[in-house]
């Protein structure tokens, strides 16, 4: 039988026996102090704090329905509905991470927003990849639901407040468990295939004995979101209003040899345009970058010109995916911290991170790309968050 929407000891009990992930992630930058750091230094991505809103500087959210009927996935013709699976890419093809970005017009303000970022630098001084992001895949749709306590980092009406499903022996972001021991951004990253769902929550904390829980945000898989998302000027657990766990890489996707959608790239507070997105983003957070700096939502992607000397530069077969994608599909800037590029770690997936494509992915590998090898795609209006109230309205069942 089925465990809904339950509370209480009797499943922290059962999480805690059952134990947690192994907590490590393989981020095969060796020197690096280990995955999710630059140099020994924890990354920063969503620690911080909007000094405008109090909301996080790189976090924070909204989405579908917490609660719908089982579905099989499959179609009358039995084909698989997108987001029947935990295999990416995830949403359907129309999505925007999902769009080939190649053939869109070049951006306005594309050479003085490159000629800024080039001057200062990627994060950490170079292109760096962290590989810590936890996602867990309830695909029997077994895991237990429960409600949890809002926090300081719960913001309304962004935020929703259904149940989550919290699988047996999993774990949080950067955590050996549930507990958020380490004060970092703790994302709880749960697909739940059959329902067509993904639930993202940002600052999740079973220490007290008690679920308590940041932002969330539950999208649906099998609709193609609006321009405008889960709302303008709304949140979710990433600061630009996104599903992360769309533009995250996976070593499956690398060994396969291709990446079929955006791959999630942040940036530190300095650099981003101060309270400005632009589509698919739909929240900003108030940074002090410049007019010159980049918006929230930009998508900047290799240019057709560099592709070559690029690929020719990178060390391994298992870094020129991952460049290749950032031609086909692009990056986009989706929160702040220091470490570029953001890929899951490969605790569920058959491919592993330091063999992957025969010599593994290693933390630095794509160190050679420069900010210069890259144009922004056409990004459309600028929207101005200090101008904007979030709309949404928070599933609570």
């Amino acid at each position: 039988m089925r465990v809904a929407e339950t509370t209480g000891l009797a499943i922290l009990a059962a999480l805690a026996a059952c134990g947690g992930g192994s907590g490590t992630t393989a981020d095969s930058g060796t020197g690096d102090g280990g995955t999710g750091t630059v140099d020994g230094a924890t990354d920063d991505s969503g620690s911080q704090t909007d000094s405008t809103t109090g909301r996080p500087g790189g976090d924070g959210g909204p989405g579908g329905d917490a609660r719908p009927g089982l579905d099989t996935g499959l179609g009358g013709d039995g084909s698989t509905h997108p987001g029947s699976t935990c295999t990416r890419p995830f949403f359907p093809p129309n999505a925007a991470w999902n769009q080939r970005a190649d053939s869109m017009a070049v951006d306005s303000q594309s050479t003085a927003i490159i000629a800024s970022l080039q001057a200062h630098g990627w994060g950490a001084g170079r292109m760096q990849i962290d590989t810590s992001i936890h996602v867990m895949c309830d695909a029997t749709h077994t895991a237990p639901k429960m409600t949890f306590t809002q926090t300081a980092d719960f913001y309304s009406p962004d935020c929703d407040s259904a149940p989550v499903p919290i699988p047996a022996g999993g774990h949080l972001e950067g955590e050996t468990g549930y507990n958020c021991t380490s004060n970092g951004d703790c994302h709880l990253i749960v697909i739940e295939p059959m329902e067509h769902r993904i639930y993202e929550q940002w600052r999740v904390d079973f220490t007290s004995g008690t679920y308590n829980g940041g932002c969330l945000a539950i999208w649906d898989t099998s609709a193609v979101p609006p321009a405008s998302g889960r709302g303008d000027g709304c949140t979710s657990a990433d600061a630009g209003g996104f599903p992360m766990a769309a533009m995250l890489f996976d070593a499956d996707e690398v060994a396969a040899g291709h990446i079929d959608h955006a791959i999630r790239f942040i940036l530190p507070n300095n650099i981003i345009t101060k309270n400005t997105f632009v589509h698919p983003a739909t929240h900003a957070t108030a940074s002090s970058g410049g007019a010159t700096a980049v918006p929230y939502g930009a998508r900047l992607r290799i240019r057709a010109d560099r592709i070559a000397p690029v690929l020719a530069a990178l060390p391994n077969a298992a870094a020129r995916v991952v460049a290749q994608a950032m031609h086909d599909y692009g990056i986009i800037l989706s929160d702040g911290g220091n470490i570029a590029l953001t890929s899951e770690d490969d605790e569920r997936t058959t491919a592993k991170w330091s063999t992957v494509m025969g010599t593994g992915l290693g933390a630095r590998d794509l160190q050679t790309i420069m900010p210069s090898d890259f144009e922004m795609v056409a990004g459309g209006m600028r929207y101005d968050l200090s101008t904007i109230s979030c709309m949404h309205v928070p599933l609570t069942h």
